[in-house]
């Protein structure tokens, strides 16, 4: 990660200790945005520090930088990476990306069938969440357990929640679906098989007129269209001659596009 000096681990019971300064900054980080994270008491974080379902990041020195939990829900179909807060001091360092990346990891890791959901206000969450195959959902696609959405109470929004008959919010809802991610892999190496056959068969032995067997391999760009190759490569010297004329190295940059 960026900072070398942070630790990003699972959270153990010898991190109880910071369970009163992580909640006392989920509640500050809350009101400041004005926007919800679930209220959480210190007990409860030190629970799920007890189970082994947290992950925190420190530093070196001992200095706390950030924390995030994990909830099961529907009797463990669905999984919620909870209470992503990082110190104000570390902000910027890409720690909440090591954090998200690391709590993923844990869910994975301990409920390999569940399907792993957040809701978030913040841009660069969802971003990370997009990078690790999180996709946009509608509420419905959330699990229905009760006691996920008594949760939303403390949360500045909950009127909202409740007035949209929880089927929206200020919150984007992202889902992770082990299955469905299983049939685009499976999905991705068939047309990856099916290419690698494609390409075998334009791989040929023929015999020369003297007898000779002879190892003929077509190439594989632009379906063996030399001619077509060749074009390529002049336009792609044209156009790149032409912005150096137009404005160098650090000239306007124009796009091309080239259809075929």
């Amino acid at each position: 990660m960026e900072n070398q000096h942070i630790i990003v681990r699972v959270a153990t019971p010898d991190d109880i200790h910071y369970s009163n300064t992580i909640t006392d900054e989920m509640e500050a980080s809350a009101k400041a945005r004005g926007t919800g994270i679930a209220k959480r008491s210190p007990e409860y974080i030190e629970l799920k520090m007890n189970e082994g379902k947290a992950v925190i990041a420190v530093t070196e020195s001992g200095d706390w930088v950030g924390f995030c939990y994990i909830e099961a829900w529907g009797h463990e179909k669905f999984v919620a990476n909870s209470g992503l807060i990082v110190n104000p001091a570390f902000r910027g360092h890409g720690v909440a990306k090591s954090i998200k990346k690391k709590i993923f990891e844990l869910s994975r890791e301990r409920y390999p069938d569940a399907k792993i959901f957040g809701l978030t206000t913040g841009l660069a969450v969802m971003k990370i969440n997009s990078e690790l195959g999180y996709e946009p959902v509608t509420y419905s696609e959330l699990t229905d357990d009760e006691e996920f959405w008594k949760g939303c109470r403390s949360c500045v929004n909950f009127d909202i929640l409740t007035a949209k008959n929880r089927k929206n919010c200020l919150c984007t809802a992202m889902l992770y679906d082990p299955v469905e991610k299983l049939k685009e892999a499976e999905e991705r190496a068939m047309a990856d098989k099916a290419a690698a056959e494609a390409a075998q068969k334009k791989t040929q032995l023929s015999v020369s007129p003297q007898g000779h067997i002879q190892h003929d391999r077509r190439h594989r760009g632009f379906k063996g269209n030399i001619k077509l190759y060749e074009r390529w490569l002049r336009f792609k010297r044209y156009v790149l001659l032409k912005s150096k004329k137009e404005g160098g190295a650090a000239g306007p940059k124009k796009k091309f596009f080239l259809f075929f």
